[in-house]
């Protein structure tokens, strides 16, 4: 990631320039994901920074996935769901490789789409976790996010945001206006460095715990 964890992360010029490009995010337990990153398919088909700190992170085993509901919003390659799923949870992602099956330790995984913003009726009970990486740099897509986030959380659900803090153009107010608008609802909780991934962390790139406000 940015900041020089581990060597893994292309520099931000040369991912712009590939129009195709392999990273492989190594697992503790098991062969190494392979995710393909394709330049012609927009910032969807990226594997960003963020997705690979938030997948290692969840391999630390902070956060229990075992049988757990779990939903990746904003998924985009699937890789933060896929290791979420090869750690045993129930990934609902909307992208998957049917290559990638057998790594999944308890054999299912739901293929469903959501947009932001829309009905979330299907995605019901609320999931145990929601696994967010780099989803808040558009400023138009600020309050269809937030109203799924408030649609899809149950009191239970937990909330794993990860992104990267950039400071150019208007990202800066648009992070600010995201966590202002998040608080309305939200309890917010960072996720002090020293308990990432000792390999793949950055001083950039942030993991915020986020559960609903309790009425």
């Amino acid at each position: 990631p940015a900041g020089g964890a581990g060597g893994v992360a292309a520099p931000p010029q040369c991912r712009r320039a590939m129009a195709g490009f392999v990273r492989e995010l190594e697992r503790r337990g098991g062969p190494a994901l392979r995710l393909e990153q394709r330049a012609a398919g927009g910032v969807g088909c990226v594997v960003w920074d963020a997705a690979l700190v938030l997948a290692k992170f969840l391999e630390t085993g902070a956060c229990p996935l075992a049988r757990r509901r779990v939903l990746e919003l904003g998924a985009g390659t699937g890789a933060v769901g896929i290791m979420a799923a090869t750690l045993g949870a129930g990934a609902l992602l909307h992208i998957v490789i049917n290559a990638l099956r057998p790594l999944l330790k308890l054999g299912f995984t739901w293929l469903l789409c959501l947009f932001r913003g829309e009905d979330v009726t299907e995605f019901q009970p609320p999931p145990d976790y929601i696994l967010m990486a780099d989803c808040i740099y558009y400023e138009e897509s600020l309050e269809p996010l937030l109203k799924t986030l408030k649609d899809l959380t149950g009191p239970d659900t937990c909330v794993l945001c990860c992104y990267e803090q950039r400071t150019m153009g208007k990202n800066p107010e648009i992070e600010r206006k995201y966590f202002e608008l998040l608080q309305m609802d939200f309890e917010l909780e960072k996720i002090p460095l020293d308990k990432h991934d000792e390999e793949y962390r950055s001083k950039d790139i942030h993991i915020v715990n986020i559960h609903r406000k309790q009425t």
